[in-house]
């Protein structure tokens, strides 16, 4: 069974925006929100979930950062 990649597009402005602003809610300072919203890759409700249970922002999103 062979398995098809995963490809990425870019999300629509608004719900850039939309991520952005619940990361900035949930602690995220700007610079880390706006750039975290835009990339596709990262679970925001992973990053929201781990902020919730206490994890600083800037952890959480090493956590759920992808493997390069």
């Amino acid at each position: 069974m062979s398995r098809r990649p995963v490809v990425f597009r870019d999300p629509l402005p608004d719900v850039v925006t939309w991520r952005a602003q619940r990361l900035r809610r949930a602690g995220f300072d700007r610079e880390s929100s706006e750039a975290a919203a835009a990339d596709t890759r990262l679970d925001l409700h992973a990053m929201l979930e781990l902020v919730e249970r206490g994890c600083p922002p800037e952890l959480a999103l090493r956590i759920v950062a992808p493997l390069e």
